[in-house]
């Protein structure tokens, strides 16, 4: 095949867009259009930064006498394509004497099991919530009468992902092919071919249930036993290796292969863990607040205007404060909502969300902080899930069990100890209508933000709106609005593993975010991936 780089066409012409990349591939190779055989798009991008704006693509084409063109063509744009492909160990099944064990069906969980079983084994699934349609049920049930249950937004199939802006996008490399292998299992139970292809590719919590479904459909069929809303309690070890697993259904699953795919909000299984003397360690995460602005005002910045036929747009900001922490927009939500995504009782954090549309009107980020063990109130492993919990109850208490809100105005004039925001007026305006100013997932209450936050903390967001405001103009209004708290960007602790993908303790893998190895779906789906393959090596034929 042959790549062809930086094709660009205008959006008003996407319709033709398959018709368009094969004609102007034709004209850069000087051939007729109809002697190319196959055309596939290998990267599509909406370049935005100058008056003109542009979908870039690369493309690869199959052609007859691709030698001989090749050698012709000096066009630095157009090189040969040799696509690579990934490949999992072949496994003995017959090597395996019990099934092993997946512990949590988020993106790590889900995918590690979808590998195994393809490669022939019929892993057991333990998910402490429910699926995705009795979830569906409580979340949407929590969110209007604030009675939280054991499934959540946390909990559940699909892990908390599931109720995320569903983004695909990821930093970690791909030598091995993991990342494209995730994508492509999306896309064959559902999801838009066009997430192996586009630049920030992105899903919709809408669709991704869907998809999730679909997995778990397939699961089955290959042999596959899901066990929902049943909660590991336990592990099982004989020797200084692991041999089971407890729940709380009273019952011991015995297995020599148990992946650890917790989620980063099982702060009750990483009690277990540790007063178990799973070897695990605290790192550093970020804390902050969402702020919610409308969806015209991003596009109009990004592109020029809100008129224009184009994906609601999205930004990424970055902040150095003057006391040297970092300050960065995380999780933006084109289009989106902001959700309470609790999971314990008498404690609150919040989370963004999107559907596959993206068209709610109203775009939010969370503004985080960084923070570090040194911010933790002790030397404990566990150290960072306490700090999330101090932050966590404080919002709860803030906004008596509901979501606290304040404008930025309010907030800012606080922090600076100002009065030049009219807080009683804007109060009473948002009470009277609070859906012009954003879209929430769950009660909200009017509340004095900086009393969540440590002062440190709320002054270095502060400062970092000054910055932000002049990047988007309008994005430091004082109308828009502030919810809080977002505590759990990342998981706090990371649970060790060695070079063979387990624990200290033999037979345990750690897996995915909660474990401290992966940052979102498509990272936590790769881990998975990967802890797979461990486990197929050990049974390689």
């Amino acid at each position: 095949m042959i790549k062809i780089n930086q094709i660009k066409i205008k959006p008003e012409y996407i319709d033709r867009e398959r018709d368009i990349l094969i004609n102007k591939a034709s004209e850069l190779l000087r051939v007729r259009a109809e002697d190319i055989h196959d055309m596939k798009i290998l990267k599509k991008s909406l370049d935005a930064r100058k008056s003109d704006i542009f979908y870039v693509y690369v493309i690869a084409v199959t052609i007859v006498n691709e030698d001989k063109i090749l050698k012709k063509n000096k066009n630095r744009n157009i090189e040969r394509y040799s696509p690579s492909e990934y490949v999992f160990p072949k496994i003995d099944e017959n090597s395996m004497q019990v099934a092993p064990v997946v512990i949590g069906m988020g993106p790590a969980g889900l995918f590690c099991a979808y590998s195994l079983c393809k490669a022939g084994l019929k892993p057991i699934i333990i998910e402490r919530g429910s699926s995705i349609e009795k979830r569906d049920e409580a979340v949407n049930e929590f969110w209007k009468t604030g009675i939280l249950k054991p499934t959540n937004v946390q909990f559940g199939e699909g892990g908390a992902g599931t109720f995320s802006d569903g983004k695909l996008n990821t930093l970690v490399k791909d030598k091995y092919g993991r990342n494209k292998k995730v994508l492509e299992i999306f896309t064959e139970y559902g999801a838009d071919p066009e997430i192996t292809y586009i630049n920030k590719p992105h899903i919709g919590t809408d669709v991704l249930k869907k998809v999730i479904v679909s997995m778990r459909k397939a699961l089955i069929e290959m042999g596959a036993q899901i066990r929902f809303d049943e909660k590991v309690t336990g592990l099982v070890i004989e020797s200084g290796r692991l041999i089971g697993v407890r729940t709380d259904k009273d019952d011991v699953i015995h297995t020599n292969d148990c992946v650890l795919a917790i989620g980063h909000s099982a702060r009750d299984t990483f009690a277990m863990l540790h007063n178990s003397n799973i070897p695990m360690e605290k790192k550093p995460f970020a804390v902050g607040l969402r702020v919610i602005h409308p969806q015209s005002l991003i596009d109009i910045n990004q592109y020029g205007s809100d008129k224009m036929d184009l994906p609601a747009s999205s930004y990424k900001l970055t902040y150095s404060a003057s006391d040297g922490r970092g300050v960065y927009s995380f999780c933006m939500c084109p289009g989106g909502y902001v959700v309470n995504a609790s999971s314990e009782e008498g404690r609150l954090c919040i989370n963004g969300m999107s559907d596959h549309a993206r068209d709610s009107g109203f775009a939010n980020s969370a503004i985080v902080v960084t923070v570090s063990p040194d911010d933790y109130p002790d030397d404990s492993p566990l150290a960072g899930v306490e700090f999330q919990r101090r932050l966590e109850e404080k919002a709860f208490k803030l906004g008596n069990g509901d979501i606290p809100v304040e404008f930025l105005g309010d907030y800012e004039g606080t922090i600076r100890r100002t009065v030049s925001f009219a807080d009683a007026e804007f109060r009473k305006d948002y009470e009277e209508d609070p859906e012009s100013y954003g879209t929430l997932k769950g009660r909200t209450r009017y509340a004095d933000l900086t009393q969540l936050l440590p002062d440190e903390l709320n002054k270095d967001i502060v400062e970092a709106f000054d910055r932000y405001g002049a990047v988007i103009d309008g994005f430091d209004n004082e109308h828009s609005l502030l919810a809080g708290v977002e505590a759990r960007t990342s998981s706090p602790i990371r649970i060790l593993r060695e070079a063979d993908g387990m624990s200290e303790l033999k037979g345990l893998y750690p897996c995915g975010e909660g474990a401290g190895y992966a940052g979102g779906i498509t990272s936590a789906a790769m881990d998975g991936l990967y802890i797979a393959e461990k486990i197929a090596e050990r049974y390689r034929k």
